[in-house]
Order: C-alpha cells, then sequence, then structure tokens
C-alpha cells in the first residue's frame, strides 16, 4: 500500500493557478486547437483565467521526450496568464523524466490526461486507458507528486465504462498529492455522446476536499451559469463552445451580452478568423497546412445562425478563397 502523500489546505493554494476566492474559467485542452497561436489570442482578447497546452505526447524509449515543437509550446506563461502543460503517456519513468524536463523549462503547472478517449491512446493504456488500472495509476500519480515541486493536477473522465468510477478515485487523488481535478463527467467509451453528467462532478465536489473543475458541454452562458450552480464547483473548464464561441469567456463574467444576435455573431466570427489567420500563418508551415487548421477551428462553431457562412467557409479548396470569402463576411471587432 502507497503511502499517502502529505499535503495541507495552504500547499494545495499555493501551487494553485488561479487566486484564492476567485472563480476560475478555463481554456481546455484539445489536441490541435490549442497550441500557442490560439492561445495567444484568446489572451489577449478574452482573458481566460488558466490556460492547457495541447497534450504533449510522451512515449518511453522516444530519442527525444519532449520535441523541438514541444519545448515551444512549454512557456511558462503567456502575457501573465497561467499556463498549464498536459502530459499524456503510459510509462511511469518516462513521465517523471518529462516532467522534469518541463519544469526546468519553467513550466509552473503540470496536468496529467486520464480522459482522452480515442486510438492509441486508450490502446497503449495512455490517457482515459489508464482507468482501467487504479493500482497501476495511484502509483504512477504518486510517483510523479514526487518529482513535482510546481502545480499538478489531472483531468479525468467520470470512468473508464463505469461512470460511477470516479468517485472511488477521489481518495487515490487526494493520496497521491493532486492539487486539483478537472471532471469531464462521459466515460472513456462514452467519447462525446450523450449528455455530460454533471450530477457526478456535483457528487465528486461533495466527496473531496480537493477543488474541482467542471467541464463539459458548456457551451453558452447559460450552460456554464447552470453548471456553476448544479455543481458548486471551483472553476468551469471550457473546450469546444469556447473554441466555437471565444466570447463566451466574456458572456460568463457579465462584460459582454450572453447572446448575440445573429448578424453580430457574423461579426463576432469574421473579427475571430481574421484575427487568428495572421497567427497561424506565422506559426504553421504552406497554404494547404494554415487552411487545414483553420478549418479545425471553424469546425467547433455549431450556432444554427452562421451554418451557411460556416460551411462556405468549410467548403474552400484554398486558402486565398478563403481569405477572400471571409473578408466578404460583414462585421465588426471583436471587443477587447
Amino acid at each position: 500500500m502507497l503511502e499517502p502523500v502529505e499535503m495541507s489546505a495552504a500547499d494545495i493554494q499555493s501551487r494553485l493557478p488561479w487566486g484564492e476566492g476567485t472563480t476560475p474559467l478555463m481554456l481546455a485542452p484539445m489536441q490541435g486547437l490549442t497550441n500557442r497561436a490560439l492561445r495567444g489570442l484568446f489572451v489577449e482578447k478574452v482573458r481566460p483565467d488558466v490556460v492547457f497546452t495541447e497534450f504533449v505526447r510522451i512515449q518511453a524509449g522516444a530519442r527525444k521526450l519532449l520535441s523541438a515543437g514541444d519545448r515551444a509550446e512549454v512557456a511558462a506563461r503567456v502575457d501573465g496568464t497561467p499556463l498549464v502543460v498536459q502530459l499524456i503517456g503510459a510509462d511511469a519513468e518516462a513521465l517523471v523524466a518529462a516532467a522534469d524536463i518541463v519544469q526546468e523549462l519553467g513550466g509552473e503547472h503540470l496536468n496529467i490526461n486520464l480522459g482522452c478517449p480515442y486510438g492509441r491512446m486508450t490502446g497503449n493504456s495512455a490517457g482515459g486507458a489508464l482507468l482501467r488500472d487504479p493500482v497501476a495509476l495511484a502509483k504512477t500519480l504518486s510517483l510523479l507528486r514526487r518529482h513535482i515541486a510546481v502545480g499538478f493536477s489531472v483531468k479525468v473522465r467520470s470512468g473508464f465504462d463505469d461512470p460511477g468510477q470516479v468517485l472511488t478515485l477521489l481518495p487515490v487523488f487526494e493520496d497521491c498529492g493532486v492539487d486539483f481535478l478537472i471532471i469531464h463527467p462521459r466515460t472513456v467509451l462514452q467519447k462525446y455522446n450523450g449528455p455530460a453528467d454533471h450530477s457526478i462532478t456535483a457528487e465528486a465536489v461533495r466527496n473531496t476536499r480537493l477543488p474541482v473543475i467542471a467541464n463539459g458541454d458548456i457551451f453558452s452562458a447559460a450552460d456554464g451559469r447552470r453548471v456553476a450552480g448544479e455543481t458548486c464547483a471551483a472553476g468551469l473548464m471550457m473546450g469546444r463552445g469556447a473554441i466555437g464561441d471565444p466570447l463566451l469567456f466574456k458572456r460568463l463574467r457579465g462584460e459582454y451580452p450572453a447572446v448575440s444576435e445573429p448578424s453580430q455573431r457574423l461579426a463576432e466570427l469574421q473579427q475571430y478568423l481574421s484575427d487568428l489567420l495572421p497567427r497561424y500563418q506565422e506559426l504553421f508551415c504552406g497554404d494547404r497546412q494554415i487552411l487545414c487548421k483553420m478549418k479545425e477551428v471553424l469546425s467547433q462553431v455549431q450556432d444554427p445562425a452562421l451554418s451557411k457562412p460556416v460551411r462556405g467557409l468549410l467548403r474552400c479548396r484554398s486558402l486565398i478563397r478563403f481569405a477572400e470569402l471571409l473578408a466578404e463576411l460583414n462585421g465588426c471587432s471583436l471587443r477587447s
């Protein structure tokens, strides 16, 4: 049996990436999307309280645990906004070595992905598949905690195939010295099917001393307020909803209308994509890659009022035509 990692409430609070007494709104880690260009735009325009990297894949035996690209993503902060570096992998020793590198590079917060439901991440016992062996998971997290001197969190699904599994894991997370939890209340096998069951999040909040961040199906200000009220979570994390509408952060804070008229939504979309395009042109190589990356962002826009212009942009086969069509949309500035 593993010895619990002894930590006081003050220890935990000192390592959280948000201030005491605040309710943080976080930009979720999303593979292929939350790169440094997009994070920089969000920080400049809508100021999430915390942002996350895409997951950094850690493989035992790899020639380099962190590629040059990974290292470029692992900046300690983005214009004063705390950055959490998310790692995903199956080998405990490799994860520890990667965590050491991230800390040497100035990383102030690390997160372990226990939720990815896709492909080889589950097949190789990484991501959400780690939930299939709670004993091995506890050993890995305890080992990591002893090597991580900075903030340490996990992002977890409600279970691998049992939606109540996360409740049985709460003592494990506490004993392993995790500072806070992010819970997406779907199972790994569900992927994104069915609604996120935030009654599980609420029960987790009631049954752990750790701060819990609620994640899943927050697409509007009304969704966010409902989830916050139902769960009493310490904060909210938005992924698909925020990528589709960055102003969701300002809507939730009451700094912007909770719902925009369709014509204004079109203006907001145009400004968002127009601001993002030059950042992607600087980060990525070649028109084809830039166009694909812009379309990945655009595919997260689910507002029915925008379906026609979104379809038109998604059908573009050249970056030049994409930029032309984007410029033709009537719009006004995305307010800073």
